[in-house]
């Protein structure tokens, strides 16, 4: 099927990477550097690439150099593509080649700071040849559009063509500090949630309902409250100063529960489990150094994780 493709229209893959790499870099000069050409060649050769697929890609603009409609919905198509080209590039050398080679990875900034950075760095130790790229953010990152290798989430994953790995349970825990407590009263039952404030993570659940285990079954709640913030650490502090009650990952409530700043609320009401997952885009799954990693993360947080102490009741 390939070669009867390439038969009816023989496109130059160094066009297509001259194309990718410029949407990548905004610039033909860039990607001239990357392709050890000048950026005139590039231009001739994205040019060349257009003509062949009957399709204006880039358009010039004051911000520099982007992709068309057309232009995006190629390059997505590109960068599945290119990454399987790369991982049979890398499954041909792998049996003699160590692991090698740029990982582009992001993950939340609290987990991340406090438990991926050490296992990381443990990582590189190990593999001396890779090079790793990582973006702490709080923000659902679009791997496709910003050609990240693999992401790191914690929470229920939507369905999605990504390619999803479990590393480890990740609990919740609902908590307040026992001042606001004192004041307000603690709730015997999740219904009575509706007379508090609560603190919303907003990379979660923000539509104003919690889900708890009440006698075998799940229950709906609505709740309400004052402030809204993507970082779990922020709702932590939030909840240490008394503005209300916080449900939080466990590995960021504890750090409150072991100080005696925060105290836990409706300990006897389950709520949903949530996950620790690798993300990757489909082609990246199947690159050496990708899986490697991944292979540490799983080994590094499943299935029972240091930091969560309530994966271990």
């Amino acid at each position: 099927m390939v070669l009867q493709i390439m038969e009816r229209s023989p496109i130059d893959l160094v066009d297509v990477l001259a194309f990718a790499w410029v949407v990548e870099s905004g610039s033909f000069a860039r990607a001239g550097d990357r392709l050890g050409v000048s950026k005139s060649i590039v231009s001739r050769r994205v040019a060349r690439l257009e003509e062949k697929l009957g399709a204006r890609l880039l358009t010039r603009s004051a911000r520099g150099t982007e992709p068309t409609d057309i232009g995006s919905d190629y390059h997505r198509r590109l960068v599945a593509i290119l990454g399987d080209l790369e991982a049979a590039h890398e499954a041909v050398a792998e049996a003699t080649s160590e692991v090698a080679g740029t990982i582009r990875l992001t993950a939340p900034i609290s987990f991340g700071v406090d438990h991926l950075s050490s296992v990381l760095a443990e990582f590189m130790t190990r593999h001396p040849r890779v090079e790793l790229d990582v973006a702490l953010e709080d923000r659902r990152v679009d791997l496709l559009a910003e050609h990240f290798d693999l992401a790191v989430r914690i929470g229920n994953l939507p369905d999605s063509s990504l390619i999803a790995r479990k590393l480890a349970p990740v609990r919740a825990v609902m908590v307040a500090s026992p001042a606001y407590l004192d004041a307000r009263g603690r709730p015997s039952h999740p219904r009575e949630l509706a007379k508090h404030d609560v603190l919303f993570y907003t990379n979660s659940n923000s539509t104003g309902e919690w889900r708890f285990r009440v006698d075998g079954r799940w229950e709906r709640v609505r709740v309400a409250g004052r402030l809204r913030a993507n970082n779990g650490d922020a709702l932590r502090e939030a909840a240490r100063a008394g503005l209300g009650i916080a449900l939080l990952p466990s590995f960021i409530a504890s750090r409150g529960l072991i100080d005696g700043s925060l105290e836990t609320v409706l300990g006897d009401c389950p709520l949903e489990e949530a996950g620790l997952y690798a993300i990757m885009p489909p082609g990246r799954a199947t690159t050496a150094r990708v899986r490697a990693l991944v292979e540490h993360l799983a080994r590094s947080f499943g299935p029972t994780p240091a930091w969560d102490p309530c994966a271990r009741d």
